[in-house]
């Protein structure tokens, strides 16, 4: 496999291919054929699922996964050689990428919902999340209760917004809700004190914190909120590329190529600072395995 440097926006790949986009819409594997090229949406600090390494390169678990499957692409087609290239995207722009045909595969840490089906397809789920909030240590909140008149941060374009919302309303806790333009941001008004809590999906939390300068500053706390299914986005309405995709799925949970990821981003050393988050792998996820579906409960 042949791959491009990474690129910040569409590239010149994408800007000499324009012109064909259109006429491929419905058919994203006819496209790539004939282009010889795919496309990867990617995240800038997601890990460990998607994140650019010490040289700028888009790394992590669900870029893995998304090279996995670009390989079966490759093989279906019988490509002699198939082009990757990246796409930046933050979580306002990750769905449009992928509706306008700037990218062909988001590989990030995005949830599969109802809302968001209404504009682009998913793969079968690689990961289950679980909404919590990350605090500094010596605030002393526990729990969603201790929020009353507090200051709430989320990541801009998340499921977290909407969570927060209706949390607010069953307690009546009088957030102050303010948002991040991306997940670095959210937790830096943590760690600065210009924010209370950040609420995101626990794995993304524990990732953060095991960033920071000082990971014991930092606690992930409160009840669960929802279950946040991933999933890599594709675009609506190609039944041929997303059935090929979801075979691919199927087999690297049933050839055990799935947990073996898992363990190298959630149980080992991972790059830069050679963290290790020793998250177990979720009952739900498990149980994907076992029997590998896109079906998620909305």
């Amino acid at each position: 496999m042949k791959y491009s440097k990474w690129v910040g926006n569409a590239g010149l790949s994408y800007l000499l291919l324009s012109c064909c986009t259109f006429s491929y819409a419905g058919d994203t594997l006819a496209r790539i054929k004939e282009t010889q090229t795919i496309t990867i949406a990617h995240r800038e600090a997601s890990l460990p699922f998607s994140y650019l390494s010490e040289n700028k390169k888009p790394i992590g678990y669900s870029v893995d996964v998304c090279l996995k499957l670009v390989d079966a692409i490759k093989k279906e087609l019988k490509l002699p050689q198939l082009t990757v290239n990246y796409l930046l995207v933050t979580p306002s722009t990750r769905i449009p990428a992928i509706v306008e045909s700037k990218a062909d595969l988001e590989c990030g840490s995005t949830t599969n919902n109802v809302e968001r089906r209404k504009q682009v397809a998913f793969t079968i789920p690689h990961f289950f999340a679980t909404a919590r909030m990350l605090v500094r240590t010596e605030s002393g909140i526990k729990n969603w209760t201790d929020l009353k008149d507090k200051v709430v941060v989320t990541t801009k374009g998340t499921t977290s917004v909407k969570l927060l919302n209706d949390r607010d309303k069953v307690r009546s806790l009088s957030l102050k809700l303010i948002e991040g333009d991306d997940h670095n941001l959210s937790f830096a008004m943590v760690e600065s004190g210009k924010a209370d809590a950040f609420s995101m999906d626990d794995v993304l939390l524990y990732g953060l914190r095991a960033m920071s300068k000082d990971s014991a500053k930092f606690s992930i706390v409160g009840d669960s909120l929802s279950t946040e299914p991933y999933a890599i986005i594709l675009r609506k309405d190609d039944p041929n590329f997303k059935g090929l995709l979801d075979k691919e799925m199927a087999r690297l949970m049933g050839d055990g190529e799935i947990t073996k990821l898992y363990d190298k981003w959630f149980k080992s050393p991972i790059p830069p600072k050679g963290v290790n988050l020793n998250m177990p792998m979720g009952f739900l996820l498990r149980d994907n395995i076992r029997f590998p579906s896109d079906k998620v409960a909305d």
